[in-house]
């Protein structure tokens, strides 16, 4: 049992869990922000209760690792080749056991949700098991895979912000849309460069991911080209559209400035090592400069905490990343 239990926390790489917790966060704080600060909405919006916050996050946080196991059985034919030492492809995790547990923890998520927090966050926990279930196979088809794996992550902040408490129809918006949107390249992006290290890999397995399709040659320039697309695109869509209300206080402006930094470095990683040892330990910083760079984004709602998990991110994702450091697990 003691074996499997750590197989399985193995398995779930948790440095990951700061992708989906921080996205969902986004969706927390634009919640509070508006039970807060907005007169029109404080009939409708109530400031979340200090537990259901701890729920929600333990749910977001720990909800990337529980479908990684999925994604890990579902995968486990590149895995052959592109990560021989993982637990499930050696045996040490047992693939059957591993789903069923899974499974029941992901039940016990959905059944807390309907029942303690709120019926409506989960239709965006049901869309997310689907599309986490999808997305291995859309990988294999050049950005659909980036598609797909963009909108699965965005999804989780609207399932932190319709957790939080009682919404109606005006959270229908354009801007909203449009802020979904752009976590979803923020993610999308991120899941690009993950590519580079599966790259002989999914070839020799007929797995047509970008990458794959367009040849490392090309696919090392467009990583740095890609690492332009948060500003450019936040830019467009702030000052452009004008849909976003919200003014970008001097602590989003610095922590933004940071996050650039990190998104043009992690750019230029892949395009001066697109293969090789340095390929995989690249990753932290791609999942660094993901999650700051929407730390960032919650300091337009609350820049003190914004700020807080900026720092946490950027210190946890490293420190439980060189739990990670085989390459081939």
């Amino acid at each position: 049992m003691e074996t499997f239990i750590r197989a399985y926390i193995k398995s779930m790489r948790l440095y990951y869990s700061f992708i989906t917790g921080i996205a969902g966060l986004i969706g927390i704080s634009y919640y509070q922000y508006l039970a807060y600060s907005t007169e029109k909405h404080s009939l409708i919006f109530q400031p979340t209760s200090f537990t259901k916050l701890v729920v929600i996050m333990i749910i977001l946080f720990f909800a990337w690792g529980i479908n990684q196991i999925y994604n890990d059985y579902l995968g486990i034919n590149e895995d052959r080749i592109n990560a021989p030492e993982r637990p499930m492809v050696t045996g040490e995790l047992n693939p059957k056991y591993a789903i069923l547990l899974s499974t029941l923890l992901m039940t016990c998520a959905i059944l807390v949700t309907w029942f303690y927090l709120e019926p409506v966050a989960v239709i965006p926990l049901f869309a997310g098991i689907i599309l986490n279930l999808i997305y291995e196979y859309a990988k294999g088809y050049g950005i659909w895979g980036n598609i797909i794996f963009g909108i699965m992550i965005s999804i989780c902040a609207v399932f932190g912000f319709l957790a939080s408490g009682k919404t109606d129809a005006s959270i229908i918006s354009v801007g909203n849309i449009l802020m979904i949107l752009y976590l979803s390249l923020l993610n999308g992006l991120m899941t690009l460069y993950t590519y580079f290290k599966d790259y002989e890999g999914d070839k020799l397995a007929g797995k047509n991911t970008l990458i794959v399709k367009l040849g490392i040659e090309r696919s090392k320039k467009l990583a740095l080209f890609a690492s332009f697309l948060p500003i450019f695109i936040f830019m467009i869509f702030y000052f452009g559209f004008e849909v976003w209300a919200y003014q970008l206080n001097n602590i989003f402006m610095e922590l933004a400035l940071i996050a650039t930094g990190m998104q043009l470095w992690t750019g230029y990683l892949y395009y001066e090592n697109p293969i090789g040892s340095k390929t995989y330990f690249s990753l932290s910083m791609n999942f660094r400069a993901c999650a700051c760079t929407e730390s960032a984004i919650i300091a337009i709602f609350n820049p003190a905490f914004g700020v807080v998990l900026f720092l946490l991110s950027y210190f946890f994702i490293g420190f439980l990343f060189n739990f990670h450091v085989n390459v081939k697990g």
